[in-house]
């Protein structure tokens, strides 16, 4: 393939990929350039397929169908995606999408948490404008029984946006492993800082839910338990949060 070749194989692409994610087409317009991304199949036009899932289309029902049949599409080549997959996971603003997608083209837990995890450094607990992306990637991980999932999830349980804290939360939670969570979770369950109540009311339900002990920690606990809650210790058994009982 010569040089002029080449140069209007990528103003091709290029003008393709912006016409895949135009609202101002028609969808079967938008359609076409899709296709031809696919058809493409080079690392650039996967990428610019993958932008499709960023743009929100005013037809509830085409902007849907659009992305499905380019998940489908992606789903289908398997392993040669995830190179552009990660880039796209990098750069994008919501991933709610390509995270589904990495589920599907990876072989292993190891290797989506691997992925995760990379994303994770470019999103560390803190302020952010838009903590949108922290929230999908903490929500995706409560998907995910796995060793490193906690040590992963943790730090985000002290950042300043409620919604992300309550999401790690939620994370921790759900790995229901006792050993590996417990503290963390009493960490942020008795700090004076933590403000919200919701916050709390989750952790005390998780912690009632699957019996869980709160150590030495019984009047840190007792100082914040919501209303809902009690503390129960039968004789030498260790110190339990439970629900209270409703009269009735």
């Amino acid at each position: 393939m010569g040089l002029l070749d080449i140069f209007s194989k990528e103003r091709s692409r290029d003008r393709n990929a912006g016409r895949a994610i135009n609202k101002f087409l028609q969808s079967p317009d938008r359609m076409k350039a899709l296709m031809t991304l696919a058809s493409d199949g080079s690392p650039e036009a996967l990428y610019a397929l993958m932008r499709r899932f960023g743009m929100m289309y005013d037809k509830t029902i085409d902007d849907e169908q659009e992305k499905e049949w380019v998940f489908e599409t992606l789903m289908a080549m398997g392993g040669e995606v995830l190179e552009p997959l990660k880039k796209y996971l990098l750069s994008a603003e919501s991933i709610s999408w390509p995270l589904r997608l990495l589920d599907k083209v990876v072989a292993t837990k190891d290797e989506v948490i691997e992925v995760i995890a990379q994303v994770m450094t470019r999103h560390e607990p803190g302020y952010e404008r838009d903590p949108t992306k922290k929230i999908q990637l903490l929500n995706h991980l409560a998907g995910i029984k796995h060793a490193r999932v906690p040590a992963l999830v943790a730090p985000y349980l002290t950042d300043m946006d409620e919604g992300v804290r309550y999401a790690a939360v939620e994370a921790l939670l759900r790995q229901e492993d006792e050993s590996a969570v417990r503290d963390p979770l009493l960490d942020l369950f008795t700090s004076d800082k933590e403000e919200s109540k919701r916050l709390r009311i989750r952790i005390a339900d998780g912690f009632a839910q699957f019996g869980w002990t709160i150590g030495d920690r019984r009047a840190a606990v007792d100082k914040h338990l919501p209303e809902t809650f009690q503390i129960e210790a039968r004789g030498k058994e260790p110190a339990r949060i439970v629900k209270k009982q409703t009269k009735g």
